[in-house]
């Protein structure tokens, strides 16, 4: 499995070393884990030793059974995906979860970042990806979303990042790994963040995971801008994908095209 950071695997422990740390990474992956093993037992990896003084600091925990999920995913696969994102967004008490600093690239962040970025790109020569481009910028300049982003709905913990590399199936459970972007999030963002993944592309259908949620009529509404915002995320990425050293499937770029003209 591809990995920012330096990971030793050992027969029942995984020590993580991480090689960029100036967000706070280690300490949102340590704080994470140590809240998650207190109230959701079993559902992350067990926190065993924080070396926040060393260089690189590292994190070792336990090594949890399983592989990351993948197509074709079945239905209990799906069920047992949206128990684990519920429980990990449920279990915290939520004096626990208001006290957590912000996830990392959190929405408002997240739209002045991409308002930037869309226009340092150049138009791609595809019809299709220069109309998705053209589509997000558009979006993107529309005013009413730096209200819809500033906006602090009921805060649930965070993981922060939605591959589906990091949902363990062990036959019978969905687990999850890798917290160092957690903190305090939003319900519609978090399930957005999954959704919109490229990661699930061909793994599952956004609107059935999605339609597996009860939301609140605020989430509810909030949830179609959020989805959107990460889409934009992920065309940008692609966009910005080195041609030479492709990251992700051939074909990918235009599916995300075709998926966000959809959206917007």
């Amino acid at each position: 499995m591809a990995t920012t950071h330096a990971v030793e695997m050992g027969p029942a422990t995984v020590t993580k070393r991480y090689r960029t740390w100036d967000l706070g990474q280690p300490e949102r992956e340590w704080r994470a884990l140590t809240l998650l093993a207190e109230h959701a037992p079993a559902l992350a990896p067990e926190p065993l030793r924080y070396a926040a003084g060393d260089d690189p600091p590292s994190i070792t925990m336990s090594r949890l059974p399983g592989e990351p999920l993948s197509a074709p995913l079945t239905d209990a696969q799906l069920t047992a995906l949206v128990e684990a994102m519920s429980a990990s967004q449920n279990a915290i008490p939520a004096a626990a979860v208001a006290a957590l600093p912000p996830r990392l690239l959190r929405p408002l962040d997240a739209l002045k970042n991409l308002r930037a970025w869309s226009e340092r790109v150049p138009p791609p020569p595809d019809p299709l990806t220069a109309a998705a481009l053209r589509g997000a910028r558009d979006w993107l300049r529309r005013p009413h979303l730096d209200t819809v982003f500033a906006a602090e709905p009921p805060p649930v913990f965070g993981t922060g990042d939605g591959n589906l590399a990091n949902f363990l199936w062990d036959g019978s459970r969905v687990r999850l790994v890798d917290f160092e972007f957690s903190g305090r999030g939003d319900r519609a963002y978090e399930l957005a963040e999954v959704a919109e993944h490229v990661s699930a592309k061909n793994v599952l259908a956004p609107d059935v995971l999605l339609g597996r949620f009860e939301l609140a009529p605020s989430e509810r509404a909030r949830l179609p801008e959020c989805r959107r915002l990460l889409a934009v995320f992920w065309l940008l990425a692609l966009l910005s994908d080195d041609p030479e050293h492709p990251r992700n499937p051939p074909g990918t770029l235009h599916h995300q095209a075709e998926h966000l003209l959809g959206l917007l």
